[in-house]
């Protein structure tokens, strides 16, 4: 009866979950069809206009502005949070060296996005403006860079795990060739570990996609593609955070169009991830 009883409550959640995700497809699709049908589902997607009085309606800028601050937090946070994971799985692994670095990166991890937008704003962007690479005082540049930091626990964190289940014997065939610990790191750590690492970036960057807070305060919030990183921008979570609360009618279901889309982007990339993982295992 217990296992019964156990079985029961799984497939409960299991399909609990599932309904969830079909509520929220239901009502992005439902509450967004109308943008689709006045301007088309392609010409939504390309258009580089967002006009409220004339009530025409495009996507791009922030389809733009999300995949730039995104990808480019990402190649930001690559150096870092590898180098945390290998210190933490490999070169100090269960050290006190390792607790402390963990305990700060999970430290960082809890830090709520609105006080790194803060953060970012008093201290980073007068900083950026010193050096002469924020004229504008926000920019694409100044929201990559917070991204960057907010995504590292993430992607630091699960790399650590990874990279430390790489097999002890592997390891230690290496060393009794006359490996050194770069070598092994190198050539048997980070191989084996690869395609958990790489599904650990990818889950940093859905992270990052769909960030709110931090994007709205940093990126400059203008209604255009950004041609360089000094320039100011919007992304798909700060146009609908910016501008949801005043909208209706045809604007309202544009912002619902452009949910949908992000939901749509971070489903694919995520697929993406996931083949990619399962032909790096084969």
């Amino acid at each position: 009866m217990k296992d019964k009883f156990f079985k029961i409550l799984l497939f409960s959640a299991a399909t609990l979950i599932l309904l969830l995700t079909a509520g929220i497809i239901y009502t992005l699709v439902n509450q967004s069809i109308d943008a689709f049908l006045e301007f088309g589902f392609w010409n939504f997607i390309a258009s580089q206009e967002w006009d409220s009085v004339n009530r025409h309606f495009g996507a791009l800028p922030f389809i733009a502005g999300t995949l730039a601050t995104s990808l480019l937090a990402l190649l930001f946070c690559l150096p870092f949070s590898l180098s945390v994971a290998l210190l933490n799985g490999e070169y100090f692994k269960g050290t006190k060296i390792a607790v402390a670095a963990g305990s700060v990166v999970d430290l960082l991890a809890g830090i709520p996005s609105i006080v790194f937008g803060l953060w970012g704003f008093y201290s980073l962007r007068p900083l950026l403006i010193e050096l002469g690479l924020n004229s504008h005082g926000f920019s694409i540049l100044l929201a990559a860079i917070v991204l960057a930091i907010m995504i590292i626990p993430y992607a630091s964190s699960l790399s650590t795990e990874f990279i430390s289940m790489t097999p002890n014997e592997l390891k230690e065939a290496a060393y009794s060739l006359g490996s050194t610990q770069l070598e092994v790191v190198r050539f048997v750590s980070l191989p084996v570990s690869f395609s958990g690492i790489f599904a650990a970036y990818i889950l940093a960057l859905g992270r990052a996609l769909g960030e709110t807070m931090a994007v709205t305060m940093l990126i400059g919030n203008t209604n255009n593609i950004p041609h360089s990183i000094s320039d100011t921008g919007n992304s798909m979570a700060s146009i609908i955070a910016n501008q949801f609360g005043e909208a209706d009618g045809l604007k309202l279901n544009s912002l619902m169009a452009t949910g949908l889309l992000l939901f749509l982007l971070t489903a694919i990339i995520n697929f993406l991830a996931k083949y990619i993982v399962k032909m790096t295992n084969k």
